[in-house]
C-alpha cells in the first residue's frame, strides 16, 4: 500500500466545505485507505440515510430573541468544552497523517473541543493524552478481558475523564468497499497492545452485558461509562439502570448492521426515555452531522454533545493538527450562527426548536421510511 505520510499538506483545503474537503482527501489517500474510512456495511443504506435524516429535521426558529451574545459552551459530564462539537473515536489515524491521533487530539483541544480516542489509536495512549485538552477513551471488550482492563488502566493514568464502551460490535459488520490491499503496519496496530501472542484474543467480545458497565467503572479506578451504539430507548434505560453516564446514539457511522435506524430518528425517543430516568443520564449523538444547522438540530432534539466521524479524518488528511481545529472551529462558527438565527443565545435554549426527521414516500426518503417505526 502506498503512503501519503511525506506528502504536503494541501493548501487549498477547504475545512468549512466538508464536500470539498472530502473530495480534496480523496484525492490524497490511498484508494484503500479511502475506502476504509469510507465505506459501511451491506449496501451502506445506513450509511446514505444517516446524512439524508438530518436534512429531513427542520427547525422552527424562535424570534424577538437577544442573541448579541451567542456562546457554544457547554459541560460534558462535569467538563467544560468550549462547544458541544467533540471528536468521535476513530481507528488507525496514521493511515491519514503520520502525527496520527497525537495530531488529531492537538486539534480538539485548539478548538475547545472533546476528544475520544480510539481503542484502535495508531499511537501510544500516553502520547495522545499529552497532546489531548478533555479526552475520554473508546472501549472494545476484547475476547481476553484482560487485554481491555489494561488498556483501561493506563487511559485512566494517563487523564482520561471517560470511557465509552462500544456496545455494537459484538461480531464486525461486513463492508464490501473494504480491500485486502489494506496494510496496517504492525507498530501501528500494536501500538498499544504491545507483542501479543495471538492477536484473535485482542477481537472484540461476544459475551458483552449490561453488567460489563459496571466492571469497567471499577476497573478504571471509577470513570463513568458512557455507552456508545445505542439505537432504541429500552437499551438507553437499561444502560441507565445498570450505571451508565451517558448514552451515545450512534449507529457506528453505517458500519455495523446496515439497516439500523439513522440516528436523527433514533435521537428524540432516546432523549424523551433519559427524561424519566431517576439519575441525569444525557444523550450524545454521531452520524452524518455535516454542519452547523446539522448540529443544531441534533441539541435541540435532545443530545447534549455531536460527535464528529470521518469530517474529521478529511481534516486530518488534508491539514493535520491546524486542519482539525480549523474544522470543528468552521462548524461551531456554523453552530453559532444557526443559533442565533434560531434564537437560541446558549446551547440550553436550543430545546425544542427543532422537529424529528419527515418521513415521506418519495423514493429518496425509502430508507427512512422502514427506518423510522421504533419497536416496542
Amino acid at each position: 500500500m502506498s503512503s501519503i505520510y511525506s506528502q504536503a499538506v494541501n493548501p487549498d483545503a477547504v475545512f468549512s466545505d466538508l464536500e470539498r474537503l472530502e473530495q480534496q482527501a480523496r484525492e490524497l489517500l490511498p484508494a484503500p485507505v479511502y475506502d476504509y474510512y469510507a465505506g459501511g456495511s451491506g449496501r451502506e443504506r445506513t450509511l446514505r440515510a444517516n446524512e439524508l435524516a438530518w436534512s429531513r429535521t427542520w427547525l422552527a426558529p424562535r424570534v424577538l430573541r437577544d442573541v448579541s451574545a451567542v456562546d457554544t459552551g457547554t459541560v460534558l459530564l462535569g467538563q467544560p468544552a468550549a462547544t458541544p462539537l467533540a471528536v468521535a473515536p476513530t481507528g488507525f489515524h496514521r493511515l491519514a497523517h503520520p502525527e496520527g491521533e497525537v495530531a488529531t487530539a492537538a486539534g480538539a483541544a485548539r478548538a475547545g473541543a472533546l476528544f475520544v480516542l480510539s481503542t484502535r489509536s495508531t499511537r501510544r495512549i500516553e502520547d495522545v493524552a499529552e497532546a489531548a485538552g478533555t479526552w475520554w477513551f473508546q472501549v472494545y471488550m476484547m475476547v481476553d478481558r484482560s487485554h481491555t482492563a489494561r488498556l483501561v488502566q493506563r487511559a485512566a493514568a494517563a487523564g482520561a475523564s471517560a470511557l465509552v464502551l462500544t456496545a455494537d460490535t459484538p461480531v464486525v459488520g461486513r463492508k464490501r468497499r473494504d480491500s485486502d490491499d489494506l496494510e496496517i503496519p504492525d507498530e501501528d496496530y500494536l501500538a498499544n497492545l504491545g507483542q501479543v501472542d495471538d492477536l484473535s484474543q485482542t477481537g472484540q467480545g461476544t459475551d458483552v452485558t449490561f453488567a460489563d458497565i459496571a466492571w469497567l467503572s471499577e476497573v478504571s479506578g471509577g470513570l463513568p461509562v458512557v455507552v456508545k451504539g445505542v439505537l432504541r430507548p429500552d437499551d438507553a434505560l437499561a444502560c441507565a439502570a445498570a450505571g451508565a453516564a451517558g448514552v451515545l446514539v450512534s449507529n457506528h457511522g453505517g458500519r455495523q448492521l446496515d439497516g439500523a435506524v439513522p440516528t436523527a430518528a433514533a435521537l428524540p425517543g432516546i432523549a424523551a426515555a433519559l427524561a424519566t430516568a431517576p439519575a441525569e443520564v444525557p444523550a450524545y449523538v454521531d452520524g452524518g452531522i455535516r454542519s452547523g444547522e446539522d448540529a443544531l438540530a441534533a441539541l435541540a432534539l435532545g443530545a447534549q454533545a455531536v460527535l464528529l466521524g470521518r469530517p474529521v479524518l478529511w481534516a486530518l488528511t488534508c491539514g493535520g493538527a491546524d486542519g482539525v481545529a480549523e474544522l470543528l472551529t468552521s462548524l461551531t462558527d456554523g453552530l453559532a450562527h444557526a443559533m442565533a438565527l434560531a434564537g437560541a443565545p446558549t446551547v440550553a435554549d436550543v430545546a425544542g426548536v427543532a422537529q424529528a426527521p419527515a418521513v415521506t414516500s418519495e423514493a429518496a426518503g425509502a430508507d427512512l421510511a422502514g427506518a423510522a417505526a421504533v419497536v416496542d
